[in-house]
């Protein structure tokens, strides 16, 4: 490999659109670590075929030294490195993981609009146990929201109440404020 792990760190690539798989490759067969995390949707003007899409159309998660960067931004289809102006800034570990093992689980996740607000959960058990999100509900069944940042973008996946507890100590278990008839309880 490439990188030292020890120096490395997660940071997002734009890259021109519809070439993250290759900009994914490309980085792959540099020796670098490269996460590119796609969904299944149905493509075609009939919905009858599938495809893999990108969550994150337009980027491609990369580890690496931030002060050895230039074989990453000289590869093809690199637009650059994201950060706050033209430092770039590294994405949350945790934020990684959660991703990674969503797509590992092979779970029914697809990209939605980025949240902020709501209430921050951790699983505890099941496949993905340890991931951390933001709770919310819809179409009458839970779901937990993994945002990246920096990106400013998040995926949602459906998950079992009983599985879920608060990252608020206070809060725990979690499952049983979702009962309405009970009051929400205050630090």
């Amino acid at each position: 490999m490439v990188s030292d792990v020890g120096m490395s760190q997660w940071f997002a690539l734009q890259v021109r659109g519809r070439h993250e798989r290759l900009v994914s490759s490309i980085l792959a067969n540099k020796g670098y670590e490269s996460f590119l995390p796609t969904y299944r949707n149905w493509e075609g003007s009939k919905r009858r075929k599938h495809a893999e899409s990108p969550l994150f159309p337009g980027y491609v998660f990369c580890r690496f030294d931030v002060f050895r960067r230039l074989p990453i931004l000289v590869t093809p289809g690199v637009i650059h490195v994201v950060g706050i102006g033209r430092q770039p800034v590294a994405i949350d570990e945790i934020e990684i993981f959660s991703l990674v093992r969503i797509v590992d689980e092979n779970l029914n996740a697809e990209p939605v609009d980025f949240l902020q607000v709501g209430e921050k959960v951790r699983i505890v058990e099941g496949p993905l146990s340890g991931v951390e999100g933001i709770l919310v509900e819809h179409k009458s069944s839970l779901q937990l929201i993994l945002s990246v940042t920096l990106l400013g973008r998040s995926v949602r996946v459906e998950v079992n109440s009983d599985s879920v507890v608060s990252t608020i100590p206070c809060l725990q278990p979690l499952a049983r404020l979702l009962n309405k008839s009970q009051p929400r309880m205050s630090c």
